[in-house]
């Protein structure tokens, strides 16, 4: 891609009113637009990330054994009225067409567990694992988080059926393997812990997935003895850890990246999801649900991984592996666009500042974006008939001949 193209531009200053970094350093280094309160544009920049950021959690869920759906955003309220939700559940937007209201919406288990009736029969049928990544939208009171809290937001959502609750208890455990998964390809597994929080169906806790960040808007306390954490609302109830007993511990600030549930029966007997087991009886179906806001995920990556200069991108999330600059007349430009072209013919992911402006303005927002390596070409480097590589995160500069650019760029990603 190149920078002279580029749908959208940096900015010089930080956008007002805008207090948590995510937020800040998005908008103004051009990967997300702010069109109101909780709700984004992704630009180029952004839903390149955003796609990486998919891809991995996509993966990680096929794994598991998930299979792709993608249901609707508009519910009907007689889904809702089954469930008793319609009232409860404040955070959802109503609409009317006609004479008959719907839901936009906030969350998809009205909607999964009469869609799967259809299909689960008998013990035959299970387990089943469906997952989708779909737009949802919550009348959020609080939305001065940036990505981290939204009324529109994207989010992956997987539910799981079981014949009993031991394969769901399985099952569960799986899907805690792949969530770490998922945070150590995004950067970030070694700041999150698993975390018991309040609301389980038919066991005592359900589970966040919670990372360490001073701007986080969640407090963990975790445990120093096994690292188990616990949210906040239920630490006057757990006077020692549930995992190890251990009664020592640390208080965090966290951003909230994912939650899993046992939903047991909750949604199941409302909609009379049932099967016929082996022995000839009829059982309920038992469910479990996992989530991961998209968004979210991207705005706390953001939030952990910056500096004063910007966004520091780990780098399977990186919306490109490389930013070329070139800082010189016609010959270093030249050298530069032979050297663009090869990268692209190499299929490694490159921005390109091909842009007339000054050395000054290119590392500002070379920095700014947060690109994984930066590589300079100018006079000074062609006199050694060499690229200087500047890696983001540790600021390391190597010189590298120009013929072995590209291996020393595979190289560095294959790591």
């Amino acid at each position: 891609m190149r920078q002279s193209i580029l749908f959208s531009k940096t900015q010089r200053e930080f956008p007002k009113r805008e207090t948590f970094i995510n937020a800040k350093l998005l908008i103004r280094a051009g990967f997300i637009d702010k069109l109101s309160a909780g709700i984004y544009t992704f630009l180029p920049l952004g839903f390149l990330v955003l796609k990486k950021i998919e891809k991995i959690i996509r993966e990680e869920m096929e794994k598991i054994g998930g299979q792709e759906i993608l249901m609707p955003a508009l519910h009907p309220k007689e889904n809702w009225e089954v469930t008793g939700r319609w009232e409860e559940m404040k955070e959802i937007f109503k609409l009317k067409a006609g004479k008959k209201e719907f839901a936009l919406g906030p969350t998809h288990e009205e909607i999964i567990t009469p869609l799967v009736k259809k299909f689960i029969k008998s013990y035959r049928d299970l387990p089943l694992y469906i997952f989708q990544i779909q737009d949802k939208f919550r009348n959020e009171k609080r939305v001065k988080s940036g990505l981290l809290r939204g009324r529109e937001f994207l989010m992956k959502d997987l539910y799981s059926f079981h014949a009993t609750k031991e394969d769901l208890d399985r099952y569960y455990q799986k899907v805690i393997s792949a969530y770490f998964r998922i945070f150590e390809r995004v950067g970030i597994k070694e700041k999150t812990y698993l975390t018991f929080a309040s609301g389980g169906t038919f066991s005592k806790f359900s589970h966040e997935f919670q990372t360490e960040c001073p701007a986080g808007e969640d407090t963990i306390f975790v445990c120093k003895n096994c690292n188990q954490a616990i949210n906040k609302e239920i630490k006057n109830d757990v006077k020692s850890c549930p995992n190890c007993n251990g009664n020592s511990f640390e208080k965090k600030k966290s951003i909230e990246v994912g939650n899993i549930f046992k939903l047991g029966e909750k949604f199941s007997r409302p909609f009379n999801l049932t099967f016929l087991d082996k022995d000839g009886t009829k059982k309920f179906v038992q469910m479990g649900c996992y989530g991961i806001g998209l968004g979210r995920l991207m705005g706390t990556v953001v939030e952990v991984f910056h500096d004063q200069k910007g966004i520091i991108w780990p780098k399977e999330v990186s919306p490109f592996q490389v930013h070329l600059i070139f800082v010189g007349k016609k010959e270093v430009k030249e050298i530069s666009e032979k050297l663009y072209n090869e990268l692209i013919k190499e299929k490694i992911e490159v921005l390109y500042d091909d842009r007339e402006k000054s050395p000054g303005e290119k590392f500002v927002d070379c920095d700014l974006i947060g690109i994984p390596l930066r590589m300079l070409v100018s006079e000074k480097t062609l006199r050694e008939n060499c690229v200087e590589f500047k890696e983001r995160k540790t600021g390391k500069i190597k010189l590298v001949k120009i013929q072995r650019a590209k291996d020393f760029i595979k190289k560095y990603y294959a790591q």
